[in-house]
């Protein structure tokens, strides 16, 4: 009987409230269906374009996540080419943060899943070059739901157009980062593109019970939270192209 109560608590959001964690940004919390982020799961996350081998935005996006949640998180990637103060700017201290250095993508997800065992952990996150296959990328959930770990994949393919990306995964959401110019420094020059706070086109590209959405944000703030665009407040971006979705 216990056993079916826990495994209940865990399926319904309502019985566990602390599963989803709202990202504060009206528009993007409205498209999830428990109102927020779900905690104790796989999400996938992408760039766009140039930015998809190199991930910048989406591992900011990540960071900015996982600033929100205490705790310790641990950094999977292949070789080490994380920019520390990065994560910093948007929240997530470097002493929060476990490297390991994976040296291929196999071991990568082999890192992964063993951290998900370790249920003090804030997160996992892990920087994936090669394929995510439906079948590791189950593993990765169940791992995550038996321990309310959160766990992300960064997917960083050698090229934008990597077919691979396209392919089924059993993340709970899968979302895409793109950079956008960000707002005029000066009110009186409202054309003149400058060093304010950047911007992101984020898209939802699917979610399990939910549908898919794209908003232009700011991007993540020194405590990990996304901002709304001021002319584009409560006005969701106009979609993306469409693409398929597993």
């Amino acid at each position: 009987m216990r056993a079916h109560v826990a495994r209940l608590e865990r399926a319904d959001p309502a019985l566990r409230e602390q599963e989803w964690h709202p990202f504060g940004h009206a528009g993007v919390d409205a498209a999830l269906p428990g109102g927020g982020l779900m905690l104790g799961a796989l999400h996938e996350v992408a760039g766009t374009g140039p930015d998809m081998e190199h991930a910048a935005a989406a591992a900011l996006f990540v960071a900015g996540c996982l600033a929100r949640l205490p705790g310790t998180v641990l950094w999977v990637l292949e070789r080490s080419d994380l920019f520390a103060p990065g994560l910093a700017a948007v929240g997530l201290h470097p002493a929060r943060v476990l490297y390991a250095e994976a040296g291929k993508a196999a071991t990568v997800l082999l890192v992964m899943e063993e951290g998900l065992r370790e249920a003090g952990l804030a997160g996992v996150v892990g920087e994936v070059s090669g394929r995510l296959t439906l079948t590791a990328s189950r593993r990765l959930q169940l791992a995550a739901e038996r321990s309310g770990v959160t766990a992300f994949a960064i997917r960083r393919p050698r090229r934008h157009d990597d077919s691979t990306l396209l392919e089924p995964c059993a993340a709970v959401t899968r979302w895409q980062v793109a950079s956008l110019p960000s707002g005029p420094p000066l009110p009186a020059a409202p054309d003149v593109p400058g060093l304010a706070r950047a911007r992101w086109r984020l898209e939802l590209v699917r979610c399990r019970g939910g549908e898919a959405a794209s908003w232009v944000v700011e991007a993540c703030d020194a405590q990990g939270r996304l901002g709304v665009v001021p002319d584009l407040a409560d006005r969701q971006a106009a979609p993306g192209p469409r693409r398929a979705s597993a």
